[in-house]
């Protein structure tokens, strides 16, 4: 089971120092291609993506937390959040329990 993330450039970067596939996105259209293009791959069990871009394709997100079983979706917090710039070693280690 592999993990795949859709974030700002800084994430997708910080998240590919462990070994972690991802996209950049910045738009509805390219945030909606890159979950299309992570769903597609069944080996991806864990789909990581930025609240911020979450927030732009909610109905999509939420059929996929609440409804279907596979790919579990997680979402964290991007760099910025609030104001507040969070560590990047930080949030690789709170998704996916590597410490960098």
């Amino acid at each position: 089971m592999k993990y795949y993330v859709i974030g700002d450039e800084d994430t997708v970067l910080g998240f590919s120092l462990v070994g972690t596939q991802g996209s950049v996105a910045t738009t509805t259209e390219q945030v909606q291609n890159a979950l299309s293009k992570a769903l597609e791959n069944k080996e991806y069990g864990i789909i990581i993506i930025t609240e911020d871009l979450a927030n732009m394709i909610r109905p999509i997100v939420d059929r996929y937390l609440f409804t279907e079983t596979f790919p579990l979706i997680v979402e964290i917090p991007n760099r910025f959040t609030r104001g507040k710039s969070k560590d990047l070693r930080a949030l690789v280690n709170e998704a996916i329990g590597v410490s960098l």
